[in-house]
This record gives structure tokens, C-alpha cells and sequence, in this order.
């Protein structure tokens, strides 16, 4: 059973930070891709950061510089660290459990819950 639960959102003033979390079980974070999506109200769902299990990583041009994805192999979670947030931002982020493909992240269905983030003064 592939369980992700995503934490960490909140509201936070432009400008500010916060590290979300995604706690695995199930899977092992350090053998699968993983990535981090996010989807506002009228929005699809898009790629915010991912990373393979080879450590390649990639992020949207929109948040390039400012959101850093990492893992922590023992607690098998993986984190988004987010600064110098912007109010376009604001979106629920939701983790994913994917594949890579020649250092590629490709997600799955399985998803988190996902966790409020809202970035305004």
C-alpha cells in the first residue's frame, strides 16, 4: 500500500518561506522518482520540482532559484524548500511517486492529499 502525506503548508507573507514534507510508506524514496506538483483553483495540475533516484533534479521555470527539492533517504521523505515566495504561488501541493527515465521524472497515479499553501500580505 503506497501511502504519501504531504506537510508543512500555511500562509506566509511574500517574501517568506516554507518547507513542505512528504512522508512515504509503501515505497522506498531513495528507489523511485519523486516529485512535487501543485494546482490552483482553475489551474491544472503542474510540475513544480522532481527528483530521480539518481539524484537528477528539475523544476519549473516559474520557481527556478527560489524552490529546492530534496529526500532524506532514512526518514524516507522528501522535501520542497520554497523562498522568496510570490502570491502566484499560492496553490495546493500535492507529492507524487513516479519514474525515471535517462535521469527524467515521469509520474504515476499514486498522489498525497496535499497541503495548503497560500502566499499573501
Amino acid at each position: 500500500q503506497v501511502q504519501l502525506v504531504e506537510s508543512g503548508g500555511g500562509l506566509v507573507q511574500p517574501g517568506g518561506s516554507l518547507r513542505l514534507a512528504c512522508a512515504a510508506s509503501g515505497i522506498s524514496v531513495s528507489l523511485n522518482a519523486m516529485g512535487w506538483h501543485r494546482q490552483a483553483p482553475g489551474n491544472q495540475r503542474e510540475l513544480v520540482a522532481a527528483i530521480t533516484s539518481g539524484g537528477s533534479t528539475d523544476y519549473a521555470g516559474s520557481v527556478k532559484g527560489r524552490f529546492t527539492i530534496s529526500r532524506d533517504n532514512a526518514k524516507n521523505t522528501v522535501y520542497l524548500q520554497m523562498n522568496s515566495l510570490k502570491p502566484e504561488d499560492t496553490a495546493v501541493y500535492y507529492c507524487n511517486v513516479g519514474f525515471g527515465v535517462s535521469g527524467r521524472y515521469y509520474p504515476s497515479g499514486s498522489w498525497g492529499q496535499g497541503t495548503q499553501v497560500t502566499v499573501s500580505s
